[in-house]
């Protein structure tokens, strides 16, 4: 009988999707690596169109230049990213049989967000969103639309009441914000939070 691994050991799923907001997931990717974690990452077409508008940086959606999205210093650890097609439904994130620590869609757009919420499927990120629901591991959302209209918000309502954690890109300014990058990675470590991913991006409330 195999033994699962502990939950700190399994590979981690990041999909980035069409909302705006990609510097949250670049910033995200790099300090899962840092801290020596296994990504699976998949990328919309919608995904890499708002990279190249927000980042400037042209990326295949399904085999994506990791050199251009992450630190160079970073190194050989890119090779703990395997990407994915995000029409390949044979991915091993699609089954749950594969064991994950959890699954993160940073920027979550409105469209991926409602596919969730409705269990549609249509692509390898909702797919692989409802195994995280349906196995009940961790599944985090992270939407950056404003204002929300009824149907955003019972979308969201739907998708917690299913198990996910609905962590909207809404950053603090309580922990000495001197920088844009203070405000990224107030979200960025939130996301961490969740999952149980050690870090050291802000100071918490209290802290001295």
């Amino acid at each position: 009988m195999t033994v699962p691994e502990p939950a700190s050991e399994l590979p981690l799923i990041v999909a980035i999707t069409g909302a705006s907001g990609a510097v949250y997931a670049t910033r995200l990717l790099e300090v899962l690596l840092r801290a020596g974690r296994e990504v699976h990452l998949v990328i919309s077409p919608s995904g890499a169109a708002v990279i190249k508008q927000e980042l400037g940086l042209a990326i295949d959606a399904a085999r994506p230049d990791l050199a251009k999205l992450l630190p160079a210093d970073l190194g050989e650890r890119v090779r703990q990213v395997i990407a994915y097609h995000h029409e390949d439904f044979m991915a091993p994130i699609a089954s749950g049989s594969f064991l994950t620590g959890g699954m993160v869609v940073c920027p979550c757009s409105g469209s991926t967000l409602s596919g969730i919420a409705h269990g549609a499927s249509q692509n390898l990120i909702q797919r692989a969103a409802d195994v995280q629901l349906k196995e009940r591991r961790k599944l985090i959302l992270v939407p950056r639309e404003t204002p929300l209209s009824v149907v955003h918000i019972e979308n969201m309502h739907r998708a917690a009441q299913a198990g996910a954690v609905i962590l909207p890109a809404m950053p603090g300014w309580y922990h000495g914000v001197r920088s844009v990058q203070d405000l990224v990675d107030f979200v960025v470590a939130r996301i961490l939070d969740q999952l149980a991913v050690p870090h050291e991006l802000m100071r918490r409330w209290g802290a001295s």
